[in-house]
């Protein structure tokens, strides 16, 4: 298994919008409002890494009103 947090930013009062979109995805296991350089975080656990960038940069990107993405693949 391949755990992954995508860092999410968002155009101006989107984030509650898009935080119940992306938690739709599948593979997306929680997202989080949170405070600072991005406006949500979320954790995806999928199969393989390959998974984790049709999550984050086909399906994420794809949602009207995410600005940008960054994403994280955990080490351990």
């Amino acid at each position: 298994m391949v755990t992954a947090y995508v860092m999410i930013k968002a155009n101006t009062g989107e984030a509650d919008r898009l935080r119940d979109d992306i938690e739709g995805i599948d593979g997306v296991r929680s997202a989080h409002i949170v405070a600072g350089d991005v406006d949500i975080i979320a954790k995806a656990r999928v199969e393989t890494p390959a998974e984790v960038k049709e999550i984050a940069a086909n399906q994420m990107q794809g949602i009207d009103g995410v600005e940008d993405t960054q994403t994280y693949i955990a080490m351990d």
